[in-house]
């Protein structure tokens, strides 16, 4: 199932139909979809899609070779390679360019990790050779670090070369949504809530079955749980020391957002060592630092509160990560009804602000606020806090909004209450101006519909969100 990624495509034919030689690096988290939208790009178009391994460098050499070779010719003669990886990459401007070939090298990383030397060499055949071709050349690859210090980074052998790149994030809610067809409003969001925009975690739910029967045989089942372990192996394979990193992002996920309490919580060590931590986890964009979005220097505030980004590793720390042992001993179904039903409204109602900030974003594109909006975040001090506010300190205006992921309709009162926290944040700030908005799973009270219409609040429920309209 291949969903949305409009824009990417647009970006990629744009590359292909350009009159010049063009090298585009694509990276991303694993799962994100990389490898599905380039083999999308390519159907129908002549390609050559290199998969690194983690192989032998002389290995990987030997399968490019013959992938060279028989581009052109329909047998590849037994044991042929070329002589080194210039020899290979120098062949490429040999390819026929009419029609334009595209060239992947998928898992670009694995190469690096293979031979240092590649980026190097790369750079002086696409020097001399390959930017006067007609090429349209793709390096792809999952480690983001290696990707932004290797590839992209000012340092780089490459650097310059570049003519276009991506980070691959995940998908919206709305193409979340377009995976369970058969669900109703509420569970697709709480299917985005718990995969995340990830397609491969949200190809592995079956939608003929409900959320939680998902949630059993996917994510919690030792023996038949494609994700059970997904996590664990994700996180194995791309850090040096996971056993810390698991327990800074348990304490994350059981709510522990303040470096001072995580340090406690995890027990990995000092203040600075947690830091450091937390910094390869954000450049990973595992994790992020939220701050009040009226702060003028984020990096420097002491008001910083850590959030996992990726729903499901919130979701696997949380409930999966601390009951392991009780799974093991088959115990998934207690742990099922008894820890993870009774608190997933609460876990959800994360993803519901989340949700509703892209949403304030997509108003603003719509030209549904007065103003434009320089940042969308969250707003809080010692006294309150604002789930939802978009700024701009240059208009002095703002839109402030509250989200309730409750069963109930909210009423007249959750309105009022917005409106005293926001004479709070004009105090504390130099915005005049503020709209009102208000996101409910629910739906509102017809007191509180009257009242929007009145006064111009605007009133969302879990259906706009889902649709993205």
């Amino acid at each position: 199932m291949f969903i949305n990624r409009k824009t990417e495509i647009e970006q990629l034919n744009n590359l292909y139909n350009s009159n010049r030689a063009e090298l585009f690096v694509l990276y991303g988290r694993r799962r994100v979809g990389k490898t599905e939208l380039l083999r999308a790009f390519c159907t129908e178009k002549p390609h050559l899609f290199f998969i690194a391994t983690l192989s032998s460098d002389s290995e990987q050499l030997a399968i490019f070779s013959r992938q060279i070779y028989g581009f052109e010719h329909r047998e590849v003669a037994p044991g042929f390679t070329f002589p080194s990886w210039e020899a290979a990459f120098m062949a490429l401007a040999d390819l026929p360019m009419l029609p334009r070939p595209i060239v992947v090298l998928d898992e670009f990383t694995y190469l690096i990790s293979g031979n240092k030397a590649i980026p190097s060499i790369l750079q002086k055949v696409w020097d001399e050779k390959l930017k006067d071709s007609g090429l349209l050349l793709i390096l792809c690859g999952s480690y983001i670090g290696m990707m932004e210090i290797e590839v992209l980074g000012y340092q780089a052998p490459l650097y310059g070369r570049r003519t276009a790149s991506t980070l691959l994030r995940p998908l919206d809610l709305p193409s979340s949504a377009l995976f369970f067809p058969e669900y109703s409003m509420d569970e697709k969001f709480l299917a985005w809530a718990i995969l995340g925009g990830m397609p491969y975690y949200l190809c592995t739910f079956n939608t003929t079955q409900n959320l939680f029967t998902n949630i059993h045989h996917h994510i919690l089942n030792p023996q038949t749980g494609t994700l059970y372990s997904e996590p664990r192996l994700l996180l194995m394979e791309e850090l040096r020391e996971p056993r810390n990193y698991f327990s800074i992002l348990r304490a994350i996920a059981q709510g522990r957002t303040r470096l001072n309490e995580i340090t406690q919580a995890s027990g990995v060590g000092e203040v600075n060592t947690v830091s450091r931590y937390l910094d390869i986890l954000q450049q990973m964009h595992l994790i992020t630092r939220r701050v009040p979005v009226t702060e003028s220097q984020p990096e420097k505030s002491k008001k910083g509160l850590y959030q996992i980004d990726d729903h499901f590793l919130r979701f696997w720390f949380r409930y999966v990560h601390p009951n392991q042992s009780g799974l093991d001993l088959g115990l998934s179904e207690a742990i099922l009804e008894q820890r993870i039903r009774p608190d997933l409204d609460h876990f959800a109602s994360t993803a519901f602000e989340e949700a509703a900030r892209m949403y304030a974003a997509k108003l603003a594109q719509m030209g549904k606020l007065s103003f434009i909006p320089e940042r969308i975040g969250g707003w809080w001090n010692r006294e309150t806090e604002i789930d939802v506010l978009a700024i701009s300190q240059t208009e002095k205006a703002a839109l402030a909004a509250e989200c309730k992921w409750s069963v109930n309709p909210i009423g007249i009162d959750v309105l009022e209450n917005l409106k005293q926290k926001t004479n709070l944040l004009m105090r504390d700030s130099e915005i005049k101006e503020i709209q009102y908005a208000l996101f409910s799973r629910s739906g509102f009270t017809p007191a509180l519909m009257a009242e929007a219409d009145n006064t111009g609040t605007g009133l969302y429920t879990i259906r706009d969100l889902v649709r993205g309209e």
